[in-house]
Protein backbone atom coordinates (compact mmCIF):
# COMPACT_ATOMS: atom_id res chain seq x y z
CA UNK A 1 0.00 0.00 0.00
CA UNK A 2 2.88 2.62 1.08
CA UNK A 3 4.44 1.27 -2.43
CA UNK A 4 1.83 2.51 -4.15
CA UNK A 5 0.82 5.66 -2.37
CA UNK A 6 4.63 7.15 -3.27
CA UNK A 7 4.56 5.83 -6.83
CA UNK A 8 1.20 7.79 -6.84
CA UNK A 9 2.55 10.67 -5.30
CA UNK A 10 5.46 10.67 -7.91
CA UNK A 11 3.37 10.70 -10.62
CA UNK A 12 1.56 13.65 -9.39
CA UNK A 13 4.68 15.29 -8.72
CA UNK A 14 5.80 14.56 -11.99
CA UNK A 15 2.54 15.46 -13.52
CA UNK A 16 2.76 18.91 -12.03
CA UNK A 17 6.42 19.23 -12.89
CA UNK A 18 5.22 18.18 -16.64
CA UNK A 19 2.30 21.40 -16.14
CA UNK A 20 4.46 24.01 -14.94
CA UNK A 21 6.97 23.17 -17.88
CA UNK A 22 4.58 23.57 -20.58
CA UNK A 23 3.31 26.48 -18.65
CA UNK A 24 6.95 28.13 -19.01
CA UNK A 25 7.59 27.56 -22.83
CA UNK A 26 4.21 29.33 -23.42
CA UNK A 27 5.31 32.16 -21.18
CA UNK A 28 6.79 35.41 -23.67
CA UNK A 29 10.39 35.70 -24.05
CA UNK A 30 10.77 38.64 -21.69
CA UNK A 31 9.81 36.76 -18.83
CA UNK A 32 12.12 33.73 -19.69
CA UNK A 33 14.62 35.77 -19.28
CA UNK A 34 14.22 37.57 -16.25
CA UNK A 35 13.44 34.01 -14.55
CA UNK A 36 16.37 33.08 -16.06
CA UNK A 37 17.81 35.76 -14.52
CA UNK A 38 15.99 35.73 -10.62
CA UNK A 39 17.39 31.64 -10.56
CA UNK A 40 21.04 32.49 -11.33
CA UNK A 41 20.46 35.02 -8.53
CA UNK A 42 19.79 32.97 -5.95
CA UNK A 43 22.09 30.30 -6.97
CA UNK A 44 24.87 32.76 -6.03
CA UNK A 45 23.62 33.97 -3.49
CA UNK A 46 24.06 30.69 -1.88
CA UNK A 47 27.02 29.71 -2.88
CA UNK A 48 28.01 32.98 -1.20
CA UNK A 49 26.62 32.30 1.41
CA UNK A 50 28.47 29.24 1.90
CA UNK A 51 31.17 28.83 4.99
CA UNK A 52 34.14 28.29 2.55
CA UNK A 53 33.28 31.11 0.61
CA UNK A 54 34.05 33.94 2.98
CA UNK A 55 36.14 34.86 6.03
CA UNK A 56 33.48 36.45 8.24
CA UNK A 57 30.21 34.59 6.91
CA UNK A 58 28.00 36.86 4.73
CA UNK A 59 24.54 38.24 5.80
CA UNK A 60 21.67 37.57 3.28
CA UNK A 61 21.59 40.99 2.23
CA UNK A 62 25.61 40.98 1.52
CA UNK A 63 25.48 37.75 -0.91
CA UNK A 64 22.50 39.04 -2.52
CA UNK A 65 23.64 42.16 -3.06
CA UNK A 66 26.87 40.86 -3.85
CA UNK A 67 24.92 37.57 -6.59
CA UNK A 68 23.15 41.00 -8.39
CA UNK A 69 25.53 43.00 -8.77
CA UNK A 70 27.60 40.36 -10.34
CA UNK A 71 25.17 38.62 -12.40
CA UNK A 72 24.31 41.94 -13.59
CA UNK A 73 27.89 42.88 -13.95
CA UNK A 74 28.08 45.92 -12.31
CA UNK A 75 30.80 46.10 -9.42
CA UNK A 76 29.21 47.46 -6.60
CA UNK A 77 29.48 46.07 -3.53
CA UNK A 78 28.44 45.88 0.08
CA UNK A 79 31.92 43.96 0.80
CA UNK A 80 35.49 44.15 0.01
CA UNK A 81 36.06 40.69 -2.24
CA UNK A 82 39.68 40.92 -1.51
CA UNK A 83 39.32 41.15 2.17
CA UNK A 84 36.00 39.52 3.17
CA UNK A 85 36.23 36.53 0.44
CA UNK A 86 37.84 33.54 0.09
CA UNK A 87 39.87 32.54 -2.57
CA UNK A 88 36.51 29.86 -3.04
CA UNK A 89 34.25 32.80 -2.67
CA UNK A 90 36.75 35.03 -5.22
CA UNK A 91 36.35 32.44 -7.91
CA UNK A 92 32.46 31.58 -7.28
CA UNK A 93 32.28 35.54 -7.66
CA UNK A 94 35.02 35.55 -11.20
CA UNK A 95 32.20 32.44 -12.15
CA UNK A 96 29.19 34.50 -11.58
CA UNK A 97 30.64 38.04 -13.58
CA UNK A 98 31.58 35.38 -16.60
CA UNK A 99 27.58 33.84 -16.73
CA UNK A 100 26.25 37.27 -16.27
CA UNK A 101 28.55 39.03 -18.90
CA UNK A 102 28.06 36.21 -21.36
CA UNK A 103 24.54 35.86 -20.69
CA UNK A 104 22.94 32.81 -19.28
CA UNK A 105 20.89 32.16 -22.56
CA UNK A 106 24.10 31.65 -24.38
CA UNK A 107 24.91 29.20 -21.58
CA UNK A 108 21.98 27.08 -22.00
CA UNK A 109 22.15 26.73 -25.65
CA UNK A 110 25.59 25.48 -25.16
CA UNK A 111 24.19 22.86 -22.31
CA UNK A 112 21.54 21.54 -24.62
CA UNK A 113 24.01 21.15 -27.64
CA UNK A 114 26.22 19.33 -25.61
CA UNK A 115 23.51 16.95 -24.25
CA UNK A 116 22.37 16.45 -27.51
CA UNK A 117 19.31 17.88 -27.51
CA UNK A 118 17.52 20.41 -30.03
CA UNK A 119 16.82 23.94 -29.21
CA UNK A 120 13.55 24.68 -30.02
CA UNK A 121 12.16 28.09 -31.64
CA UNK A 122 11.31 29.69 -28.16
CA UNK A 123 14.79 28.98 -26.76
CA UNK A 124 16.47 30.62 -30.17
CA UNK A 125 13.98 33.88 -29.29
CA UNK A 126 15.11 34.21 -25.74
CA UNK A 127 18.26 33.82 -27.08
CA UNK A 128 17.99 36.37 -29.66
CA UNK A 129 16.76 38.48 -27.17
CA UNK A 130 19.45 38.32 -24.76
CA UNK A 131 21.82 38.88 -27.70
CA UNK A 132 19.93 42.01 -29.09
CA UNK A 133 20.15 40.65 -32.86
CA UNK A 134 17.57 41.08 -35.11
CA UNK A 135 17.31 37.80 -36.50
CA UNK A 136 17.40 34.33 -34.90
CA UNK A 137 18.95 32.81 -37.32
CA UNK A 138 22.90 30.81 -37.02
CA UNK A 139 21.98 30.80 -33.35
CA UNK A 140 24.32 27.90 -32.75
CA UNK A 141 26.70 28.98 -34.79
CA UNK A 142 26.76 32.45 -32.95
CA UNK A 143 26.52 30.73 -29.78
CA UNK A 144 29.46 28.95 -30.39
CA UNK A 145 31.66 31.51 -31.67
CA UNK A 146 30.43 33.66 -28.78
CA UNK A 147 31.93 31.41 -26.45
CA UNK A 148 35.70 30.63 -28.32
CA UNK A 149 35.71 34.16 -28.22
CA UNK A 150 34.94 35.37 -25.15
CA UNK A 151 37.45 33.13 -23.77
CA UNK A 152 40.30 33.52 -26.09
CA UNK A 153 40.01 37.33 -25.61
CA UNK A 154 40.00 36.92 -22.00
CA UNK A 155 43.01 34.33 -22.14
CA UNK A 156 44.98 36.80 -23.69
CA UNK A 157 44.56 39.66 -21.72
CA UNK A 158 45.08 37.05 -18.21
CA UNK A 159 48.17 35.99 -19.76
CA UNK A 160 49.19 39.95 -20.61
CA UNK A 161 48.16 40.90 -16.71
CA UNK A 162 50.17 37.95 -15.14
CA UNK A 163 53.23 38.57 -17.06
CA UNK A 164 52.82 42.69 -16.12
CA UNK A 165 52.19 41.51 -12.40
CA UNK A 166 53.94 37.85 -11.47
CA UNK A 167 57.05 40.41 -10.29
CA UNK A 168 54.89 42.20 -7.73
CA UNK A 169 52.58 39.12 -6.68
CA UNK A 170 54.21 36.05 -7.18
CA UNK A 171 53.36 33.75 -10.07
CA UNK A 172 50.56 31.79 -8.83
CA UNK A 173 48.61 34.53 -7.25
CA UNK A 174 49.45 36.92 -10.28
CA UNK A 175 47.81 33.84 -12.27
CA UNK A 176 44.51 33.88 -10.57
CA UNK A 177 44.29 38.30 -10.61
CA UNK A 178 45.06 38.29 -13.97
CA UNK A 179 42.70 35.81 -14.98
CA UNK A 180 39.93 37.60 -12.17
CA UNK A 181 40.46 40.92 -13.76
CA UNK A 182 40.70 40.12 -17.50
CA UNK A 183 37.50 38.62 -16.99
CA UNK A 184 35.87 41.38 -14.87
CA UNK A 185 37.16 43.84 -17.36
CA UNK A 186 35.90 41.95 -20.35
CA UNK A 187 32.33 41.82 -18.89
CA UNK A 188 32.30 45.42 -17.69
CA UNK A 189 31.93 44.14 -14.47
CA UNK A 190 34.24 46.93 -12.14
CA UNK A 191 34.65 44.29 -9.66
CA UNK A 192 38.64 44.02 -8.02
CA UNK A 193 41.32 42.44 -5.50
CA UNK A 194 43.00 45.64 -5.02
CA UNK A 195 40.42 47.02 -2.58
CA UNK A 196 39.05 49.29 -4.71
CA UNK A 197 42.02 50.99 -6.63
CA UNK A 198 43.68 48.97 -9.54
CA UNK A 199 47.20 49.24 -10.48
CA UNK A 200 47.92 52.61 -12.74
CA UNK A 201 50.98 51.94 -14.09
CA UNK A 202 50.78 52.23 -18.29
CA UNK A 203 50.64 49.17 -19.32
CA UNK A 204 48.14 47.37 -16.80
CA UNK A 205 45.65 50.23 -17.80
CA UNK A 206 46.37 49.61 -21.69
CA UNK A 207 45.55 45.80 -20.91
CA UNK A 208 42.62 46.01 -19.20
CA UNK A 209 41.29 49.33 -20.70
CA UNK A 210 41.31 47.25 -24.33
CA UNK A 211 39.74 44.07 -22.75
CA UNK A 212 36.80 46.51 -21.61
CA UNK A 213 36.47 47.97 -24.83
CA UNK A 214 36.60 45.15 -26.55
CA UNK A 215 33.78 43.91 -24.23
CA UNK A 216 31.70 47.23 -24.40
CA UNK A 217 32.02 46.87 -28.50
CA UNK A 218 29.14 44.31 -28.51
CA UNK A 219 28.81 40.81 -29.72
CA UNK A 220 27.48 41.95 -33.37
CA UNK A 221 30.72 44.71 -33.89
CA UNK A 222 33.10 42.13 -32.91
CA UNK A 223 31.63 39.49 -34.96
CA UNK A 224 31.35 41.84 -37.73
CA UNK A 225 34.76 42.99 -37.37
CA UNK A 226 36.07 39.38 -37.00
CA UNK A 227 34.26 38.27 -40.46
CA UNK A 228 35.12 41.70 -42.60
CA UNK A 229 38.67 40.84 -41.50
CA UNK A 230 38.91 37.23 -42.67
CA UNK A 231 37.17 38.09 -45.84
CA UNK A 232 39.36 40.53 -46.68
CA UNK A 233 42.38 38.06 -45.29
CA UNK A 234 41.57 35.49 -47.85
CA UNK A 235 40.41 38.24 -50.59
CA UNK A 236 44.47 39.56 -50.60
CA UNK A 237 45.26 36.22 -50.39
CA UNK A 238 43.47 34.59 -53.64
CA UNK A 239 42.56 37.61 -55.26
CA UNK A 240 45.08 40.31 -54.95
CA UNK A 241 44.32 42.54 -57.34
CA UNK A 242 40.63 42.39 -57.41
CA UNK A 243 38.80 45.68 -55.34
CA UNK A 244 36.29 43.40 -54.36
CA UNK A 245 35.90 43.62 -50.39
CA UNK A 246 32.98 43.38 -47.76
CA UNK A 247 32.97 46.60 -45.42
CA UNK A 248 30.96 46.63 -42.09
CA UNK A 249 27.46 46.54 -41.47
CA UNK A 250 25.67 50.12 -40.73
CA UNK A 251 25.34 49.14 -36.98
CA UNK A 252 29.06 48.30 -36.64
CA UNK A 253 29.71 51.77 -38.60
CA UNK A 254 27.75 53.48 -36.19
CA UNK A 255 28.72 52.39 -32.91
CA UNK A 256 32.30 52.36 -33.67
CA UNK A 257 32.13 56.17 -34.30
CA UNK A 258 29.88 56.68 -31.83
CA UNK A 259 32.16 54.87 -29.35
CA UNK A 260 35.23 56.63 -30.33
CA UNK A 261 33.35 60.13 -29.94
CA UNK A 262 32.58 59.47 -26.65
CA UNK A 263 35.72 58.18 -25.57
CA UNK A 264 37.56 60.94 -27.04
CA UNK A 265 34.93 63.24 -25.26
CA UNK A 266 35.36 61.80 -22.09
CA UNK A 267 39.04 61.78 -22.23
CA UNK A 268 38.80 66.05 -23.06
CA UNK A 269 36.45 66.84 -20.30
CA UNK A 270 38.09 64.36 -17.60
CA UNK A 271 41.30 65.88 -18.47
CA UNK A 272 40.56 69.80 -18.49
CA UNK A 273 38.54 69.06 -15.16
CA UNK A 274 41.26 67.21 -12.96
CA UNK A 275 44.39 68.54 -14.07
CA UNK A 276 42.99 71.96 -12.03
CA UNK A 277 45.09 72.50 -8.94
CA UNK A 278 44.13 70.63 -5.90
CA UNK A 279 42.06 68.10 -7.99
CA UNK A 280 43.36 64.54 -8.62
CA UNK A 281 45.61 64.68 -11.54
CA UNK A 282 47.47 68.12 -10.89
CA UNK A 283 50.42 66.42 -9.26
CA UNK A 284 50.77 64.04 -11.97
CA UNK A 285 53.10 64.36 -15.58
CA UNK A 286 51.82 65.21 -18.33
CA UNK A 287 51.76 61.69 -19.62
CA UNK A 288 50.03 60.32 -16.60
CA UNK A 289 47.62 62.53 -16.60
CA UNK A 290 46.80 61.93 -20.37
CA UNK A 291 46.81 57.98 -19.48
CA UNK A 292 44.45 57.72 -16.45
CA UNK A 293 42.13 60.64 -17.97
CA UNK A 294 41.94 58.23 -21.20
CA UNK A 295 41.76 55.01 -19.27
CA UNK A 296 38.98 56.01 -16.89
CA UNK A 297 36.86 57.47 -20.00
CA UNK A 298 36.56 53.93 -21.34
CA UNK A 299 35.67 52.82 -17.63
CA UNK A 300 33.33 54.74 -16.95
CA UNK A 301 31.20 54.19 -19.62
CA UNK A 302 30.26 51.00 -17.67
CA UNK A 303 33.75 49.00 -16.12
CA UNK A 304 33.80 50.95 -13.12
CA UNK A 305 37.37 50.39 -12.18
CA UNK A 306 39.06 53.51 -10.57
CA UNK A 307 42.77 54.58 -11.81
CA UNK A 308 42.40 57.88 -10.55
CA UNK A 309 45.53 58.59 -7.91
CA UNK A 310 43.03 59.47 -4.58
CA UNK A 311 42.62 58.13 -1.51
CA UNK A 312 38.54 58.64 -1.90
CA UNK A 313 36.60 58.70 -5.70
CA UNK A 314 34.97 62.20 -3.81
CA UNK A 315 37.58 64.05 -4.47
CA UNK A 316 36.62 64.23 -8.03
CA UNK A 317 35.74 67.46 -9.84
CA UNK A 318 32.07 68.52 -9.50
CA UNK A 319 32.52 68.63 -13.47
CA UNK A 320 33.80 65.26 -14.15
CA UNK A 321 31.12 63.70 -12.21
CA UNK A 322 28.76 65.06 -14.28
CA UNK A 323 30.67 63.88 -17.13
CA UNK A 324 30.66 60.21 -15.52
CA UNK A 325 26.88 60.62 -14.57
CA UNK A 326 26.49 61.46 -18.31
CA UNK A 327 29.03 58.82 -20.19
CA UNK A 328 27.26 56.00 -17.69
CA UNK A 329 23.93 56.61 -18.71
CA UNK A 330 24.45 56.13 -22.15
CA UNK A 331 26.70 53.32 -21.69
CA UNK A 332 27.99 50.72 -24.45
CA UNK A 333 26.67 49.21 -27.49
CA UNK A 334 23.75 47.04 -27.46
CA UNK A 335 23.96 43.28 -27.05
CA UNK A 336 27.46 44.36 -25.00
CA UNK A 337 28.76 43.17 -21.72
CA UNK A 338 27.57 47.09 -20.32
CA UNK A 339 24.48 48.63 -19.62
CA UNK A 340 22.84 52.01 -20.12
CA UNK A 341 20.62 53.11 -22.53
CA UNK A 342 23.66 52.02 -25.40
CA UNK A 343 25.08 54.34 -28.04
CA UNK A 344 22.30 52.77 -30.58
CA UNK A 345 19.75 54.30 -28.17
CA UNK A 346 21.54 57.78 -28.46
CA UNK A 347 22.33 57.70 -32.45
CA UNK A 348 19.07 57.05 -33.37
CA UNK A 349 17.71 59.40 -31.31
CA UNK A 350 20.21 62.32 -32.76
CA UNK A 351 19.34 61.37 -36.63
CA UNK A 352 15.64 61.35 -35.87
CA UNK A 353 16.53 65.30 -34.68
CA UNK A 354 18.63 65.83 -37.45
CA UNK A 355 15.75 64.24 -40.08
CA UNK A 356 13.53 66.43 -38.15
CA UNK A 357 15.32 69.50 -38.35
CA UNK A 358 16.30 69.28 -41.93
CA UNK A 359 12.18 68.01 -42.50
CA UNK A 360 12.74 64.82 -44.02
CA UNK A 361 9.79 62.49 -43.68
CA UNK A 362 12.30 59.20 -43.13
CA UNK A 363 15.58 58.81 -41.13
CA UNK A 364 18.13 58.04 -43.40
CA UNK A 365 21.46 57.53 -43.10
CA UNK A 366 24.39 56.12 -45.22
CA UNK A 367 22.15 55.97 -48.20
CA UNK A 368 19.78 53.45 -45.87
CA UNK A 369 16.72 53.93 -43.93
CA UNK A 370 15.31 53.57 -40.67
CA UNK A 371 11.96 52.14 -39.90
CA UNK A 372 10.18 54.47 -37.72
CA UNK A 373 9.60 51.31 -34.92
CA UNK A 374 13.57 51.82 -34.70
CA UNK A 375 12.85 55.57 -33.83
CA UNK A 376 9.89 54.64 -31.56
CA UNK A 377 12.33 52.00 -29.49
CA UNK A 378 14.68 54.06 -29.00
CA UNK A 379 12.45 56.70 -27.42
CA UNK A 380 10.72 54.12 -25.40
CA UNK A 381 13.89 53.40 -24.20
CA UNK A 382 15.28 56.90 -22.91
CA UNK A 383 11.89 57.27 -21.38
CA UNK A 384 11.68 54.15 -19.28
CA UNK A 385 15.27 54.80 -18.59
CA UNK A 386 15.14 58.42 -17.28
CA UNK A 387 11.93 57.11 -15.30
CA UNK A 388 13.81 54.27 -13.51
CA UNK A 389 16.95 56.58 -12.71
CA UNK A 390 14.44 59.42 -11.66
CA UNK A 391 11.99 57.25 -9.13
CA UNK A 392 15.48 55.73 -7.54
CA UNK A 393 17.31 58.53 -6.80
CA UNK A 394 14.01 60.00 -5.42
CA UNK A 395 13.81 56.86 -2.64
CA UNK A 396 17.36 56.96 -2.25
CA UNK A 397 17.07 60.66 -1.09
CA UNK A 398 13.88 59.94 1.11
CA UNK A 399 15.26 57.55 2.78
CA UNK A 400 18.95 58.26 3.43
CA UNK A 401 20.81 61.44 4.33
CA UNK A 402 22.46 62.27 0.94
CA UNK A 403 23.49 64.82 -1.37
CA UNK A 404 21.97 64.83 -4.55
CA UNK A 405 24.96 64.13 -6.56
CA UNK A 406 25.86 61.32 -4.58
CA UNK A 407 22.92 59.74 -5.03
CA UNK A 408 22.46 60.21 -8.93
CA UNK A 409 25.39 58.87 -9.43
CA UNK A 410 24.72 55.72 -7.30
CA UNK A 411 21.81 55.08 -9.17
CA UNK A 412 23.22 55.63 -12.51
CA UNK A 413 25.75 53.96 -12.02
CA UNK A 414 23.82 50.89 -10.57
CA UNK A 415 21.53 51.44 -13.72
CA UNK A 416 24.01 51.57 -16.61
CA UNK A 417 26.02 48.27 -14.52
CA UNK A 418 28.92 50.40 -14.31
CA UNK A 419 29.91 49.85 -10.76
CA UNK A 420 31.65 53.64 -9.60
CA UNK A 421 30.40 55.18 -6.31
CA UNK A 422 30.68 57.76 -4.31
CA UNK A 423 31.34 56.13 -1.45
CA UNK A 424 27.74 55.58 -0.73
CA UNK A 425 27.13 51.49 -1.62
CA UNK A 426 28.47 51.20 1.96
CA UNK A 427 26.44 53.22 3.98
CA UNK A 428 23.05 52.12 2.24
CA UNK A 429 20.31 50.68 4.36
CA UNK A 430 18.44 47.65 3.90
CA UNK A 431 15.67 49.48 2.22
CA UNK A 432 18.70 51.00 -0.22
CA UNK A 433 20.26 48.68 -1.16
CA UNK A 434 17.01 46.73 -2.31
CA UNK A 435 16.71 49.72 -4.71
CA UNK A 436 20.15 49.46 -6.34
CA UNK A 437 19.40 45.92 -6.65
CA UNK A 438 16.33 46.34 -8.79
CA UNK A 439 18.09 49.08 -10.73
CA UNK A 440 21.03 46.48 -11.63
CA UNK A 441 18.38 44.08 -12.22
CA UNK A 442 16.81 46.41 -14.75
CA UNK A 443 20.09 47.70 -16.11
CA UNK A 444 20.84 44.13 -16.91
CA UNK A 445 17.83 43.10 -18.67
CA UNK A 446 17.01 46.30 -20.46
CA UNK A 447 14.40 48.34 -20.71
CA UNK A 448 12.64 46.99 -23.47
CA UNK A 449 13.01 43.45 -22.19
CA UNK A 450 11.22 44.61 -18.72
CA UNK A 451 8.22 46.76 -20.27
CA UNK A 452 7.55 44.07 -22.69
CA UNK A 453 7.38 41.64 -19.68
CA UNK A 454 5.05 43.10 -17.97
CA UNK A 455 3.07 44.67 -20.68
CA UNK A 456 2.27 41.47 -22.40
CA UNK A 457 -1.16 40.54 -23.20
CA UNK A 458 -2.73 38.23 -25.76
CA UNK A 459 -3.69 40.35 -28.55
CA UNK A 460 -7.21 41.85 -28.21
CA UNK A 461 -10.02 42.26 -31.16
CA UNK A 462 -9.82 45.81 -30.66
CA UNK A 463 -6.36 46.28 -31.95
CA UNK A 464 -7.38 45.38 -35.18
CA UNK A 465 -9.81 48.67 -35.33
CA UNK A 466 -8.29 51.79 -36.83
CA UNK A 467 -9.31 55.03 -35.25
CA UNK A 468 -9.09 58.76 -36.02
CA UNK A 469 -6.16 61.21 -35.68
CA UNK A 470 -6.34 64.03 -33.44
CA UNK A 471 -3.40 66.74 -33.13
CA UNK A 472 -1.52 66.91 -29.42
CA UNK A 473 0.41 69.95 -29.14
CA UNK A 474 4.03 70.00 -28.70
CA UNK A 475 6.66 72.33 -27.99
Amino acid sequence: MIQKLSSVWILVRLANLLALTKRIKRLPTPVRLIAGLAMLIIIGTGLLMLPMASLRGLHLNEALFTAVSALAVTGLSVISPSRDLTPFGQFVLMVLIQTGGVGFMILASVIFALIGRRISLTNRLAITDSLGLVRPGAVLTLTRNVIIGVHVIELIGAAFLWVRWRGELGDGKAAFYALFHAVSAFCNAGFDLFDGRIPNDGLSLLIIGSLITLGGLGIPVLGDLFVVARAQLRHRLHQPHSRRERSLSLHSRLTLIAYAALVLIGWLALFVAERQPTHTLYAEPLDRQLSISLFQSVATRTAGFVAVPSYSFEALAPASQLVMIVLMFIGCAPASMGGGITTGTLIVLILALWSYARQRPVLRVSNRSLSPGTVRRAAAVLITSLMVVITATWLILVTHEVTLDAALFEVVSAFATCGLTLALTGSLNLFGQIVIMLVMFWGRLGALTLVSAVAWQPTRRDDLVSYPEEPVLIG
